[in-house]
Protein backbone atom coordinates (compact mmCIF):
# COMPACT_ATOMS: atom_id res chain seq x y z
CA UNK A 1 0.00 0.00 0.00
CA UNK A 2 2.78 2.22 0.87
CA UNK A 3 4.64 1.76 -2.60
CA UNK A 4 1.45 2.69 -4.33
CA UNK A 5 3.11 6.09 -4.85
CA UNK A 6 6.66 5.43 -5.70
CA UNK A 7 7.91 6.52 -8.70
CA UNK A 8 9.89 3.92 -11.10
CA UNK A 9 13.45 3.60 -11.64
CA UNK A 10 15.42 4.96 -14.84
CA UNK A 11 16.32 0.89 -14.72
CA UNK A 12 12.91 -0.52 -13.86
CA UNK A 13 11.27 2.02 -16.83
CA UNK A 14 14.06 0.26 -19.53
CA UNK A 15 13.36 -3.63 -18.17
CA UNK A 16 9.66 -2.98 -18.77
CA UNK A 17 10.40 -1.34 -22.33
CA UNK A 18 12.49 -4.29 -23.26
CA UNK A 19 10.23 -6.76 -22.25
CA UNK A 20 7.39 -4.97 -24.30
CA UNK A 21 9.65 -4.95 -26.99
CA UNK A 22 10.71 -8.29 -27.05
CA UNK A 23 6.44 -9.57 -27.04
CA UNK A 24 5.68 -7.33 -29.55
CA UNK A 25 9.12 -9.12 -31.59
CA UNK A 26 7.32 -12.55 -30.53
CA UNK A 27 4.15 -11.95 -32.07
CA UNK A 28 5.27 -10.29 -35.42
CA UNK A 29 7.74 -13.34 -35.89
CA UNK A 30 5.15 -14.96 -37.55
CA UNK A 31 4.18 -12.24 -39.97
CA UNK A 32 6.82 -9.83 -40.75
CA UNK A 33 10.36 -10.62 -40.30
CA UNK A 34 11.06 -7.57 -40.99
CA UNK A 35 9.36 -5.83 -38.06
CA UNK A 36 10.10 -8.90 -36.01
CA UNK A 37 13.68 -8.08 -36.48
CA UNK A 38 13.74 -4.50 -35.69
CA UNK A 39 12.24 -4.89 -32.33
CA UNK A 40 14.23 -6.91 -31.09
CA UNK A 41 17.26 -4.94 -32.24
CA UNK A 42 15.39 -2.20 -30.53
CA UNK A 43 15.07 -4.30 -27.95
CA UNK A 44 18.89 -5.11 -27.64
CA UNK A 45 19.70 -1.49 -27.66
CA UNK A 46 17.72 -1.04 -24.40
CA UNK A 47 19.34 -4.56 -23.09
CA UNK A 48 22.95 -2.22 -23.39
CA UNK A 49 21.36 0.89 -21.84
CA UNK A 50 20.07 -1.49 -18.28
CA UNK A 51 24.17 -2.53 -18.38
CA UNK A 52 25.03 0.53 -18.30
CA UNK A 53 23.44 1.63 -15.29
CA UNK A 54 24.42 -1.39 -13.19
Amino acid sequence: MFGLFKKKSEKEKLQENYEKLLKEAYNLSTTNRKMSDQKTFEAEEIAKKIEKLN
